[in-house]
């Protein structure tokens, strides 16, 4: 009788990859993940390595937000762990389907001290919507493939699995039963019923001010035409809302003073929180009613607790599923509902006249507003570049000028900054024939600098536009508002020639003092084919509050 193949583990998990139809890793080596680098050798999987575990971590969140498929990040164990899993919390608030794979001490060792030994499942836990230690080489591929399917169901989210280094090394025989159907990775849907979707569009229809609100999920470029067809059928406003500044969100103009008048709103996968001011008055009217539509029983709930009164209906559905089943029937009132969806839609577009005739000193700095015109132009040239934005003050002002650009990413409701230029390399790897704009400030860009290595070594031609006051804006304003200017402390930078850093790396760099000086150095960016760095020297301004 013929002896059986023989697989190791790491094998199983690069085929079951190859398998359920992953075309790329981000990952930073190590120790305990070396088996499975071996056996990636062996199959069409690319890995893009990076400088910092954090940073793979961004690029798998931004890659699933870009192309809709799971992003897989993998690090090596204990604080190469730790240090990608500090990066789930931006995953998670912004609900990107992505699965962190960490290597793991091997379960022969546990309890023995052994190299890097950490409880790295109970770690990620709080912030991923699983986590767990796989227990045997033979159950790699399907836990894999369950990983996967948690992270594209419901609310999407990221998944933690953790690898022991004794299971990738160990070799079992080789056996059907090892691999998991495709189907095990796609998503569970969760329907809204018909009877309750006609249920929801007659208590919009009987609404005089209805609103529905949406989440990160419908956020990205799929769900937001979802939401205008939605919006069309309905002839009712739907608003998608992903940024930290919540009913502020500056890409929303004057939003918030359409929600303090809405008499009824519908979160379809938007959750009830601090976006929201918490539905309190005068943020919401204290007459206004709620529907809840959401995958997550927990967030339901959380309306039902603080919000019970208010409650007209609450339902468990995906997103997806939910506008795809609300956008097939169509409102009758047609001409009454157009008056409000118009006045909610002015006050979107709305932005401060004022900015029309900002100018800024012919020698410097820029002020942001212009700043963020030369962006916009350059969009208006490239319309199928994508927009990438953080950064406390700065970042805000593209959210609110370059309207021009239909891709975007942002930090998301998390509100951590830093991960703009990792999320630029992602949505340059998913998109390789259009530009990629990463506009961020001085502060930001430190985070993940070296970085730029990575944009060289893997020909990724994104621009960084870095707008550099020399400061930690966003908390010097908090600062300056709540204890004043002589008590400011600890958010000075040097204005440091990031873009010398970036020549210095392989990269093209320009150095940008004057406005008009800005829309020709964006092309030479464009142009020279290599990462870029912008840096330009801008006004140190609060981020922008609109209000009519």
């Amino acid at each position: 009788m013929p002896e059986k193949e023989r697989i190791r583990g790491a094998d199983i998990i690069a085929q079951t990859l190859t398998r359920l139809g992953v075309e790329k890793v981000f990952s930073l080596s190590g120790n305990h993940i070396m088996p499975v680098y071996d056996a990636l050798i062996d199959t069409p999987v690319d890995i893009i390595h990076v400088r910092h575990e954090a940073a793979c971590v961004h690029m798998a969140d931004a890659y699933a937000r870009t192309t809709g498929q799971v992003g897989i990040a993998m690090v090596t164990a204990g604080q190469g762990h730790t240090n990608g899993a500090a990066a789930l919390v931006t995953a998670l608030a912004s609900e990107a389907p992505m699965v962190l794979l960490s290597g793991h001490a091997g379960l022969s060792e546990l309890g023995k001290g052994a190299f890097q030994e950490l409880r790295q499942a109970e770690s990620a836990a709080p912030v991923t919507k699983a986590s767990w230690m796989v227990q045997s080489a033979a159950v790699l591929g399907h836990d894999l493939a369950k990983a996967m399917q948690i992270a594209r169901s419901g609310r999407p989210g990221p998944v933690h699995l953790s690898l022991p280094a004794d299971l990738l090394e160990q070799s079992i025989d080789s056996s059907q039963e090892l691999w998991p159907d495709v189907s095990a990775s796609h998503a569970v849907r969760m329907p809204l019923a018909e009877h309750t979707a006609k249920q929801i569009l007659a208590q919009i229809e009987s609404a005089q001010r209805p609103l529905v609100l949406c989440g990160p999920t419908l956020c990205r470029t799929h769900g937001r035409v979802l939401m205008a067809q939605l919006q069309q059928a309905i002839q009712v406003p739907v608003i998608g809302m992903e940024s930290p500044r919540g009913i502020n969100d500056p890409s929303l103009g004057a939003f918030a003073e359409m929600l303090a008048q809405a008499d009824l709103i519908v979160l379809l996968g938007k959750p009830l929180d601090f976006t929201l001011r918490f539905a309190n008055a005068p943020f919401v009217h204290p007459d206004c009613r709620f529907i809840v539509i959401d995958p997550d029983q927990d967030l339901v709930a959380r309306v039902v607790k603080y919000q019970k009164d208010r409650l007209v209906l609450s339902t468990l559905a995906d997103p997806v599923s939910a506008i795809e089943a609300l956008s097939k029937n169509e409102r009758s009132d047609q001409k009454h509902a157009g008056a409000w969806l118009d006045q909610v839609n002015a006050a979107i577009v709305y932005r401060p006249p004022q900015w029309q005739s900002v100018r800024s000193a012919d020698s410097g700095p820029v002020h942001p507003v212009e700043f963020c015109n030369a962006v916009q132009a350059f969009f208006v040239r490239h319309p199928q570049a994508t927009l990438v934005c953080d950064g406390g003050e700065i970042g805000q002002w593209p959210q609110a000028v370059v309207t021009a650009a239909k891709k975007r990413l942002i930090n998301g409701v998390a509100g951590a900054i830093g991960p703009s230029l990792p999320f630029a390399l992602a949505a340059q790897v998913a998109d390789p024939g259009s530009p990629v704009v990463a506009v961020m400030g001085d502060g930001t860009f430190g985070f993940h600098m070296a970085e730029i290595d990575t944009a060289v070594r893997y020909g990724l031609p994104v621009i960084v536009v870095i707008g550099n006051d020399a400061r930690w804006n966003a908390e010097y304003q908090i600062q300056l508002r709540t204890y004043g200017k002589a008590r400011a402390q600890g958010c000075e930078l040097l204005p440091a020639r990031y873009d010398k850093v970036v020549e210095a790396l392989g990269g093209h760099g320009e150095y940008v003092t004057a406005a008009a000086d800005l829309p020709a150095a964006l092309e030479r960016a464009f142009n020279s084919g290599k990462p870029a760095c912008i840096n330009v020297l801008i006004e140190s301004v609060a981020a922008p509050t609109i209000k009519r």
